[in-house]
């Protein structure tokens, strides 16, 4: 065989273009790829505050890997801190070695210091509750919070996530990324629960147009149907992951239209001063 003839030598090409938009199964065949510790995150992850406390059958379920994997898994976790064991139930909680893990994440964020005197202005001037917040797979994580709207009963918080489809901080986040990198989002979300997916794809497509003509997402009721938002996308340097920053409201505090007529241009330039002070205008 001549250097015309010889094949091209093999590269092998990642897939992978953005954070957590993958099955961890598809890449078993992948030898740099550490399964044991994708399992352990995923057993991790079945956790949430709607079901704080999991026995080893129900995170089984959830995460739908095998009891036995499961309860070598659980009782890693809690020896190394992650996971903490209910004396009365015997089943398990998160342990403070999750929340040690978060803080320096948060502690490294500085935008967060440079949005918060922004987001408790906008939250005095509007009477609504504010939100920072980033994408984590097919959610929103609030990253930092201003609770102004005592009448929210959801309780925002750092931490606390939305469905990115389904929030308007959602689908502003996912139109804070490049065109590709929304259809690989988007791809991501119709694989992971088609239904979900297509009951959605109304509300996308009217905050898609929405945001090409007017720069800003708008949710009356779309997520919980007492509580009205509308969002921005906040531009970050290059390398850093896209945030999006909302106004929330009681639906029975939201008179007609205010929301867009009074709080979308106070949440815009707020947005403009957070990322003029990153030095992107």
């Amino acid at each position: 065989m001549n250097a015309t003839t010889r094949p091209a030598p093999k590269v092998k090409v990642s897939t992978i273009t953005l954070p957590g938009l993958v099955d961890p199964h598809d890449l078993s065949s992948d030898r740099q790829f550490s399964m044991n510790l994708a399992r352990g995150l995923e057993v991790l992850r079945a956790f949430s505050a709607s079901t704080p406390l999991l026995g080893n059958r129900e995170i089984s379920d959830l995460t739908s890997l095998p009891k036995p994997t499961v309860s070598r898994l659980t009782y890693t976790l809690t020896l190394l801190g992650y996971l903490a064991r209910d004396g009365q139930s015997q089943k398990y909680r998160l342990g403070p070695g999750v929340l040690a893990l978060g803080h320096p994440l948060l502690a490294s964020m500085h935008v967060r210091q440079m949005a918060k005197p922004l987001m408790e202005s906008l939250a005095r001037t509007t009477g609504c509750t504010v939100n920072l917040g980033m994408r984590d797979r097919g959610t929103a994580v609030y990253i930092d919070s201003v609770r102004a709207d005592t009448a929210n009963q959801h309780l925002p918080d750092i931490g606390t996530s939305r469905p990115l489809l389904s929030s308007s901080i959602g689908r502003a986040l996912i139109l804070g990324h490049t065109p590709a990198e929304r259809t690989a989002i988007l791809n991501y979300l119709k694989v992971q629960d088609r239904a979900y997916f297509e009951r959605c794809r109304p509300l996308w497509e009217a905050d898609a147009k929405r945001y090409a003509e007017r720069r800003y997402c708008l949710s009356r009721g779309d997520w919980q149907k007492n509580i009205h938002a509308v969002a921005v996308p906040v531009r970050q340097p290059p390398g850093e992951p896209p945030l999006a920053m909302n106004c929330t409201i009681a639906a029975h505090r939201a008179q007609k239209d205010r929301l867009v007529r009074e709080v979308v241009p106070l949440l815009k330039e707020a947005v403009h001063q957070l990322e003029f002070a990153q030095g992107l205008h």
